[in-house]
């Protein structure tokens, strides 16, 4: 299989985790949650951590957010929970910090928008308190610019300098080029105050996918900080997965990014968890990372007269996500299994011979039999009413047989 090459970066230490080159790409993921109730809080951020956030970002608006920091930690502490949290801070993060020193202490990270941070004078003052808060406690920053919150007053410098070019660039051009010029002003600066270069993750979040692939190209090629991908505000649904997975992929495919999270917008009383979801998707999809066993089936056509395929192949995806909690614990190198599911002749018995164990159901006019084939070998055939849960038990017996079990 071929491989990413990424781009070598700086290694930052996230709570109990790292983020650059030396070190996977990170999934991310943020509540929406009020902080100020940490057990709803702290609850969906256990969902979130179980379904494969390997960090999550909190929001801390208020200084009643921040005295919920450590509660939260606490009871995620009491679920057996150690997941690094990034406090997101906009407009008024150094008042948050100077009043709750429990909220600076207990977040892993804090996220710090230079467009959100202050005005004139007291910008860098308010920028330089958060930095020192960074270092006292030993944490790490992301510097996190936003196309909808630039920093207006450096906006505003760049556009009049285009202004006196003879061959002024276009207003979308500048504003990309801000984008990448305050996240490189805002670490040169924090590095300034004493922070150290290996303490600082950069984001540069737009919200059309051609724009992310331009600033973060740029970005890559002026730093080597790592780089924190993600299209702000994608959308909700099919239109925010395929607009990030459009450019978050092609970014990873340069070796640009190490940390990832996809914003999708939820539908009302939809799983925070989606985002986790689709984020290892794209990273498994690109071959980057593995997360679970993967499943091959066929989209059916005229030859799968019947649905039959279809159930078995989401059963067999329903039983793997059950299961993995499981063998992930007891199983080394489990969710690299790959599995198919296919249904009929045409190229059911090849996918599955490329997959670790495939069935090849039979399709319109075929014989009522169900080859299964292990490694590449014909193992069995499987028939009667019982295909589905007999394919499990080989697919139980396969896993135990193959991967070897990790010591408790």
């Amino acid at each position: 299989m071929l491989s990413i090459t990424r781009r070598k970066t700086l290694n930052v230490k996230v709570g109990n985790i790292y983020v650059g080159s030396d070190y996977p790409i990170v999934v991310q993921s943020m509540t929406n949650t009020d902080t100020e109730e940490a057990l709803a809080t702290a609850i969906q951020i256990a969902d979130l951590y179980r379904a494969g956030s390997e960090i999550v970002r909190i929001t801390v608006n208020t200084s009643n957010a921040g005295s919920k920091v450590k509660e939260i930690k606490h009871r995620l502490s009491d679920m057996g929970i150690n997941v690094p949290l990034v406090g997101d801070f906009h407009f008024n993060g150094h008042k948050i910090l100077a009043e709750n020193p429990d909220c600076a202490k207990y977040l892993d990270k804090y996220r710090i928008n230079p467009g959100n941070i202050g005005k004139g004078s007291k910008r860098d003052e308010q920028f330089a308190y958060m930095i020192h808060q960074a270092i006292e406690y030993d944490k790490p920053v992301r510097i996190g610019v936003n196309w909808g919150s630039l920093d207006q007053e450096l906006l505003a410098q760049m556009m009049d300098a285009n202004a006196k070019l003879s061959m002024p660039l276009e207003i979308d051009q500048i504003m990309r080029n801000a984008l990448v010029s305050s996240a490189m002003q805002s670490a040169e600066k924090a590095i300034e105050y004493g922070l150290s270069a290996d303490k600082i993750i950069i984001s540069c979040k737009v919200s059309q996918v051609q724009d992310l692939i331009s600033v973060y190209s740029d970005l890559s090629q002026k730093c080597n900080f790592p780089l924190h991908l993600g299209l702000t505000e994608a959308g909700m649904g099919v239109k925010g997965i395929v607009a990030s997975t459009a450019g978050i992929a092609n970014l990873l495919q340069q070796g640009i990014g190490d940390t990832v999270r996809v914003s999708l917008t939820p539908k009302p009383g939809e799983s925070r968890t989606q985002e986790v979801i689709v984020t290892q998707e794209i990273l498994q999809s690109l071959g980057v990372r593995a997360f679970a066993p993967a499943v091959t089936a066929c989209p059916g056509c005229g030859r799968t007269s019947s649905d039959y395929f279809q159930h078995l192949a989401q059963d067999i995806q329903q039983y793997l996500t059950n299961q993995m909690p499981v063998w992930r614990k007891s199983y080394a190198g489990v969710e690299d299994m790959k599995i198919a599911v296919m249904g009929c002749v045409v190229n059911g018995p090849g996918e599955s011979k490329l997959a670790n164990i495939g069935i090849s159901l039979p399709g319109k006019d075929e014989s009522p039999v169900a080859p299964v084939f292990v490694d590449g070998e014909k193992f069995i055939t499987l028939k009667g009413d019982n295909i589905a849960m007999d394919f499990q038990s080989l697919v139980e017996n396969y896993v135990k047989q193959k991967y070897s079990p990790l010591k408790a």
